[in-house]
């Protein structure tokens, strides 16, 4: 007699799970929420409108006549770093939400999806759905959760183009080009604008910094560039003009510069010293030395001196040049000068008629010689010569 191999006893249990399932209570039901398959990660633009798409099933069989009942559906968001934030709740008939968010069919409803209306990057995070229901008589409940991935893309904005460095032939520049707003960060793509088109890559161009190296200008590379900002939900662009000049360097300039202020400080210079040395000049004419030595008195010779026999001095001629004893004057030495009374004799030499010989005309009454007269201040006088006659010689 063969005996038959026994039963493994996996398979005994799995006959015992079906047969009480067969036996179990039609009322019973498990709650299971369903979100479409692959489509955890959602992505919108902002500004746009988003579904979450979302619905629950009950399994097992459910009589008509005493369906389950609904009794919460709630919508959360989840951010890295904030706290659980409920953005939607619907319980035994009544609906709250933000602005913005709502239920996409009516309670109660197998389908609970979600709206989300005017996004907003802050809207990114998770949504999760939570759902419980309870039988008619409310003895068992039931709740089941999923979540959602939503990440809200941003356009670049407008970029701003600059150009860094002087454009100068021969010199090099950079044509830089940022968006100050963009999810997911742009990209960066330089051309030049026609007539003269032209694309440009790595390695001049950085695609992720949004810069531009040009080299060795020259005339010809003058022109419109453009900078385009782009990610995957939209784009946005500038543009800069170049235009390449022939004119002096820098150094040039900073030559001419140095050599202006250098003039300028040499003529400044040479103003002061002037203004010094006349100044120094002008003082000594000024002062008034009182240890000075005074001017020399020329003796006056007595051979051409003559006194009136009255004893009044009259008028002061001289017969000769006076000399200096020692040679002719020194240039800014006194010389006399002869001052005349207010009885002028003049002193022309007259022709003789008889031949004779001036007189000399003996010192004045009294015996006072003439340099007793200028000691006392007198003023040596030269007469004319009187004949016998009373004649004028």
């Amino acid at each position: 007699m063969v005996s038959l191999p026994r039963p493994p006893a996996t398979s005994l249990l799995r006959l015992l799970f079906l047969g009480l399932s067969t036996l179990a209570s039609p009322s019973r039901a498990q709650l299971e929420l369903h979100v479409p398959a692959g489509l955890t990660k959602l992505k919108a633009v902002e500004g746009a409108e988003v579904v979450l798409p979302a619905w629950y099933t009950l399994q097992g069989q459910v009589s008509s006549s005493r369906p389950w009942e609904l009794l919460t559906v709630m919508w959360f968001l989840e951010q890295e770093g904030k706290d659980l934030n409920q953005v939607l709740a619907y319980i035994s008939g009544t609906t709250s939400s933000k602005s913005g968010v709502s239920l996409v069919y009516s309670m109660p409803s197998q389908n609970v999806s979600l709206r989300l209306q005017d996004l907003q990057e802050k809207d990114s995070g998770s949504y999760r759905c939570s759902v419980n229901v309870q039988d008619h008589q409310g003895i068992k409940r039931s709740h089941s959760s999923k979540t959602l991935e939503l990440s809200v893309l941003v356009p670049p904005a407008s970029p701003s183009c600059h150009l860094l460095g002087v454009p100068r032939v021969g010199t090099n520049v950079t044509l830089s080009c940022q968006s100050p707003r963009s999810k997911p960060a742009a990209q960066y793509q330089w051309e030049r604008a026609p007539p003269s088109s032209q694309v440009f890559f790595a390695p001049v161009l950085d695609a992720i910094r949004g810069s531009l190296s040009l080299t060795n200008l020259s005339s010809p590379m003058s022109g419109v560039y453009i900078c385009k900002a782009h990610n995957e939900v939209g784009s946005a662009q500038c543009n800069v003009t170049l235009e390449v000049s022939t004119g002096p360097g820098p150094t040039v300039v900073a030559g001419a510069v140095v050599g202006t202020l250098v003039g300028l400080g040499l003529l400044a210079g040479l103003v002061l010293l002037y203004q010094r040395r006349s100044k120094a000049l002008e003082e000594p004419a000024n002062d008034i030395k009182e240890d000075a030595t005074a001017p020399r008195t020329l003796p006056w010779p007595k051979g051409s001196d003559t006194i009136s026999k009255n004893g009044t001095l009259s008028s002061v001629t001289s017969a000769r040049a006076l000399r200096h004893p020692q040679g002719p004057p020194r240039p800014g030495a006194l010389t006399p000068t002869l001052s005349l009374s207010s009885q002028v004799l003049p002193s022309p030499r007259l022709p003789r008629t008889d031949g004779a010989q001036p007189q000399p005309i003996s010192p004045s009454p009294g015996g006072v010689s003439s340099s007793a007269l200028s000691r006392m201040g007198a003023v040596p006088v030269m007469m004319p010569a009187q004949s016998q006659a009373g004649s004028l010689v």
